[in-house]
């Protein structure tokens, strides 16, 4: 019988991970996939954030607003794409991500990049997410 769930996979001889995410996701066959492109911390009326937190937020809630269109919410993120332009913008950018996953947490990755189209930009985060068949 096929899954029903989407299933965690975070076996014992690969390193636990470092934050709230896991190693692998596995997403039944049937499931609608939706795959976002990177949102960067701007808002509609072009307000851009000066710190990391901030920008992250708006990543964030842009993301929000698209899952929410594809009838789909954070419960359904199974992969998270992060990037900042700063080391130090680590830790603030992994709060913001955490107060927005939900259990199972996803798969995700953070790259430091040298830049983005602006240079007011410090973060830009794209995730995909599969909703399962009611």
């Amino acid at each position: 019988m096929a899954p029903t769930a989407k299933q965690v996979f975070n076996p014992p001889s690969v390193r636990k991970p470092f934050g709230g995410y896991n190693h692998g996701l596995l997403v039944p066959p049937g499931a609608s996939l939706l795959v976002t492109s990177g949102q960067l911390g701007i808002a509609p009326d072009e307000m851009i954030p000066d710190d990391v937190t901030g920008q992250a937020k708006l990543c964030f809630e842009a993301i929000g607003a698209i899952l929410r269109e594809a009838g789909m919410s954070f419960a359904d993120v199974i992969r998270i794409s992060g990037f900042v332009t700063r080391r130090e913008n680590f830790a603030p950018y992994m709060a913001v991500r955490d107060r927005y996953t939900l259990d199972p947490k996803p798969v995700s990755t953070l790259l430091i990049v040298s830049g983005f189209t602006r240079p007011e930009f410090l973060v830009e985060v794209e995730v995909t997410a599969a909703k399962l068949s009611d």
